[in-house]
């Protein structure tokens, strides 16, 4: 499903939830730095130039090629009240044919997290995922041990599935995962079977 050019932006009830833009770039920056410690723990390796502005610039321009193309739908996380970001959602690897699925990641800055902020993000965007663009299935991903994130996910309807052997590199090594979907129609268990 092509995009186009039109404007992608979802409103809940403190956030709205837009691609990256240029003029991003410092804040974004300044809370990434901010919650390093914080973030680091469950995400890849962070390149060196990770906070750069070449780097965030290649970010924007590949969040609108993949909203175009209907690959990828990433957003960042905007409080209404003062229009400050407070993280970012992404929805990636969106296939279609007989799979009709995407995968979707996550991560809110130290200052914003347990306020339920990403909960109200992840409800939209499997909301747009399913209604939008007529996908089935929404999988994620998280460390074992992220007991936040795996509450997060079962918070918002996704369902343990199994566990992901060496799944991604985080902190560069590769890490097992669990893994979690949410499915439009839930079949799991049902059968025509018997």
């Amino acid at each position: 499903m092509l995009l186009g050019r039109r404007k992608l932006r979802l409103e809940t009830e403190r956030l709205t939830l837009r691609p990256p833009v240029h003029s991003d770039f410092q804040a974004w920056a300044a809370l990434r730095l901010q919650s390093r410690d914080y973030l680091t723990p469950w995400e890849p390796a962070w390149a060196s130039d990770h906070l750069g502005r070449k780097s965030f610039t290649n970010r924007v321009y590949w969040a609108q090629r993949s909203v175009s193309a209907g690959t990828a739908v990433p957003l960042f996380l905007i409080r209404r009240e003062d229009q400050v970001i407070v993280g970012a959602i992404t929805l990636d690897n969106i296939r279609r044919g007989p799979a009709m699925a995407g995968t979707l990641g996550y991560w809110t800055g130290q200052p914003f997290g347990r306020q339920g902020y990403m909960r109200e993000a992840i409800g939209a965007v499997v909301h747009y995922a399913y209604g939008k663009l007529d996908l089935s299935r929404i999988e994620a991903a998280c460390l074992p041990e992220n007991a936040a994130s795996r509450g997060l996910l079962e918070k918002s309807g996704f369902k343990y599935e199994g566990v992901a052997q060496s799944y991604l590199q985080i902190g560069g090594r590769w890490r097992t995962h669990v893994l979690y979907a949410a499915l439009r129609h839930d079949r799991r268990g049902r059968t025509q079977a018997g």
